[in-house]
C-alpha cells in the first residue's frame, strides 16, 4: 500500500472518550432534570401523588363526611317521623273506635235494664235477653273495653260523674254508694264515666 492511500487514524480526544465519572456526571444531570421544581410527588403504600393529587383526595374525603353526616341525620329524622305518624294513626284509630264504641253502650243499658227485670226466671224470653247480654258483654271484652268498677269503691273523679250525695254511716267517707249508669275504659281510657252516687 501506497502511503497516500494510507489515512491516518483518528485520534480518541477527550470530548469522545466516556469515562466513568463523566458517565455518573451525565446521569447525576438526568436525575435533576426529572425532578420538577413544582408539584413534588408524595409516595404512599407504593403509589406516588402530587400535592395536586393529595389535596384533592383531602377534599374529596371532607366532602364524603359531610355527605355521611347529612346522610345520618336524615335517617334519624325520617325514623322520628315514622314513628310519629304510626302513633298519630294509632290514636286517631283508637278515638275513632272509642267513639263508636260509646254510641252502642245505650243497648248494653237497655239489656242490664232488661236482665235486670225480676219476672219469671224460666221464661224463654228472659233467657234469650240474658244471652244477647252475656254475648254483648264477650263481644266488649274482645274489643279491650272494661266495666269501671264502681259501687263500693272510693269516688275517683277521673272515672265516676257523681250526681247525688247521701250521709250514710254505713258507707265510707267517698264511697261510692249506688251506680245510675255503668262506666267503661278501654286499653287504659274512659270512654264513659260511671254515674254514682256518693256517700258522706
Amino acid at each position: 500500500m501506497s502511503e497516500e492511500n494510507k489515512q491516518p487514524m483518528e485520534e480518541e480526544t477527550p470530548e469522545t472518550q466516556a469515562g466513568p465519572e463523566q458517565e455518573a456526571q451525565t446521569g447525576e444531570t438526568a436525575e435533576k432534570a426529572e425532578k420538577p421544581g413544582k408539584g413534588k410527588k408524595k409516595k404512599e403504600k407504593g403509589y406516588t401523588f402530587t400535592r395536586e393529587q393529595v389535596e384533592q383526595m383531602e377534599l374529596a374525603a371532607k366532602q364524603l363526611e359531610s355527605v355521611k353526616d347529612q346522610f345520618t341525620r336524615l335517617t334519624a329524622e325520617y325514623d322520628n317521623y315514622r314513628k310519629r305518624t304510626t302513633k298519630e294513626k294509632d290514636s286517631i284509630y283508637q278515638d275513632a273506635k272509642a267513639d263508636t264504641i260509646r254510641e252502642f253502650l245505650a243497648v248494653y243499658d237497655n239489656l242490664e235494664r232488661a236482665v235486670a227485670t225480676e219476672g219469671d226466671e224460666d221464661s224463654p224470653h228472659k233467657k234469650g235477653l240474658e244471652m244477647i247480654f252475656h254475648q254483648y258483654q264477650d263481644i266488649l271484652a274482645k274489643l279491650g273495653v272494661t266495666e269501671i268498677a264502681a259501687k263500693g269503691q272510693t269516688f275517683d273523679p277521673e272515672k265516676h260523674n257523681a250526681v247525688m250525695h247521701i250521709d250514710d254511716e254505713s258507707y265510707g267517707e267517698n264511697e261510692v254508694a249506688q251506680v245510675f249508669q255503668a262506666g267503661f275504659e278501654m286499653n287504659g281510657k274512659v270512654i264513659r264515666h260511671a254515674i254514682v252516687q256518693v256517700a258522706n
